[in-house]
């Protein structure tokens, strides 16, 4: 660089005036910020479409798909396995509990009679399908929270599925033969990668119902954790003890549909999961005490949408997503706090880690996945 040069640059930096220095870094910052949310959006695009076609054998059969007949949250459950079974065997017939199951199983003779949940589906019905000779399954939406509940219905079929891996000694001392542990997955037509940026924008989420056992963890930390523009979604929240401090943050009472839920992961650069307690009698069925240690759903939905989820730390979890590398996980309100912070200041790494789960959950944790697994035991 000349003289003349290097002078003419000391100059203009010496007349800029603060506003216009703020306003150029902000400028950069922005351009930075940009760049790598392009960059994580591209990469992420890239990973569902490697991901595009599927690779499950098409099964030559018929199933009875019986819905749970519960309507919201269950219904996009329901949506999920329909069609992503009509894509991986030949015929699919759905019906809702309140039809003649056992009646119209004998008239379309299914390879297999296929129910969520069950609870609304009377055990005599299931009792003369089988009698006709055609299997039948059940994949349960609310272990190990309701086991009271599934405890009568359990015996009446050939093939339980259990969303926790602790039910499945339970389920075998009350005589079921075949139970296997079956966690529900992410359905990529909900939850996937934005490919245009999100017109919200959010630091920090949690999204779910309060819980008491979420209040009590959450509330020493709570002051701090709201001032990194973390927005709150569920209901019962009004329970904070000092909720009227976050009420602008915080949005009370509503359930939130797959589509406005994934939108709110895709804008968030950190999502928190913290699943609920197995010993709150105030909501749970679970007199035995069932305790939980399989993650929720929300761990496969969340990071389908290649975004950093920090988790609290459950034993099963590491079947499914290697801490440090493809989730986080945290043991004390403290360590979730500081990897909040941590992760909101180390952008690269937080990235890599959201787009490692989005691979991995693409490769192992879609609803493909265990509808061919499921398939695989029962007709192996």
């Amino acid at each position: 660089m000349s003289i003349i040069k290097h002078r003419k640059k000391i100059i203009r930096q010496e007349v800029l005036s603060p506003a216009e220095e703020a306003r150029l870094r902000g400028r950069e910052a922005g351009h930075q910020e940009g760049y790598e949310e392009g960059y994580l959006k591209g990469r992420a695009n890239y990973i569902v479409s490697r991901y595009a076609e599927s690779s499950f054998p098409f099964r030559q059969m018929h199933v009875l798909y019986v819905a749970s007949g519960k309507g919201f949250p269950y219904s996009p459950i329901d949506e999920a396995i329909a069609t992503t079974l009509r894509g991986m065997i030949s015929q699919v017939t759905v019906v809702e509990p309140g039809q003649p199951i056992s009646e119209i199983a004998y008239q379309i003779m299914p390879d297999l009679v296929l129910v969520l949940d069950g609870m609304f589906i009377q055990n005599e019905q299931l009792d003369a399908i089988r009698q006709q000779g055609i299997k039948t399954a059940v994949w349960l939406t609310d272990d190990p929270y309701y086991t009271d509940m599934t405890t009568e219905n359990v015996g009446h079929y050939d093939y339980v599925f259990t969303l926790e891996s602790n039910c499945i000694p339970y389920y075998q001392q009350l005589g079921c033969a075949n139970v296997h542990h079956l966690p529900f997955a992410a359905y990529v037509e909900h939850y996937k990668p934005e490919r245009m940026r999100s017109a919200q924008r959010r630091e920090v989420s949690f999204i779910g119902s309060a819980y008491w056992n979420r209040v009590e963890y959450l509330s020493p930390i709570m002051d701090q954790l709201m001032q990194h523009h973390t927005i709150i979604n569920g209901i019962w929240w009004d329970r904070l003890p000092n909720f009227a401090a976050y009420q602008d943050r915080i949005e009370v009472n509503k359930w939130m549909g797959p589509q406005e839920t994934a939108e709110a992961y895709n804008a968030s650069k950190i999502v928190i999961n913290l699943h609920r307690s197995h010993e709150d009698d105030s909501v749970n069925n679970n007199a035995v005490k069932i305790p939980a240690a399989s993650p929720n759903p929300r761990t496969f939905e969340i990071s389908a949408c290649a975004t950093l989820q920090l988790s609290d730390a459950r034993s099963d979890l590491a079947k499914f997503y290697t801490p440090g590398v493809e989730i986080e996980t945290y043991s004390s309100p403290q360590e979730l706090l500081d990897k909040v912070e941590y992760y909101l200041n180390h952008e690269k790494e937080r990235r890599e880690i959201a787009l490692n789960a989005l691979e991995r959950t693409m490769r192992d944790h879609t609803y493909g996945n265990r509808l061919n697994q499921m398939l695989s035991i029962i007709f192996p």
